[in-house]
């Protein structure tokens, strides 16, 4: 039984696995963290966000020194899953820990 997560993250409770809600694709275990079974890109906040001023000490775009944007792939279909701003040495967040064991009492698998 799959359970969806997330627009593009489902659990599949019986194989205990994060998937693509999308293509089906198998992630990575469901009891770990979904971004570690994904592709990671990370990409310069001037590409993302444009400086809305040219030439200027203060654009508006964040400053690379401050913040860089790292982006989750599925690495079967390549939908976006994911993405965060994070400072740069800033390990990968962890935002979704389920209680697997809960889920598969909940959906009596």
């Amino acid at each position: 039984m799959k359970v969806r997560i997330t627009e593009y993250l489902e659990i599949d409770l019986d194989k205990e696995l994060w998937t693509c809600q999308r293509c089906g694709q198998a992630l990575i275990g469901a009891r770990e963290n979904y971004k570690k079974g994904c592709l990671v890109a990370e990409r310069p906040a001037n590409e993302v966000h444009q400086p809305l001023v040219e030439d200027q000490s203060y654009s508006f775009c964040p400053d690379p020194e401050f913040c860089r944007i790292i982006e989750f792939y599925c690495p079967q279909c390549g939908v976006m899953i994911e993405n965060e701003y994070l400072p740069p040495g800033h390990p990968l967040t962890h935002e979704i820990e389920l209680d697997v064991d809960r889920l598969k009492i909940k959906f009596g698998v």
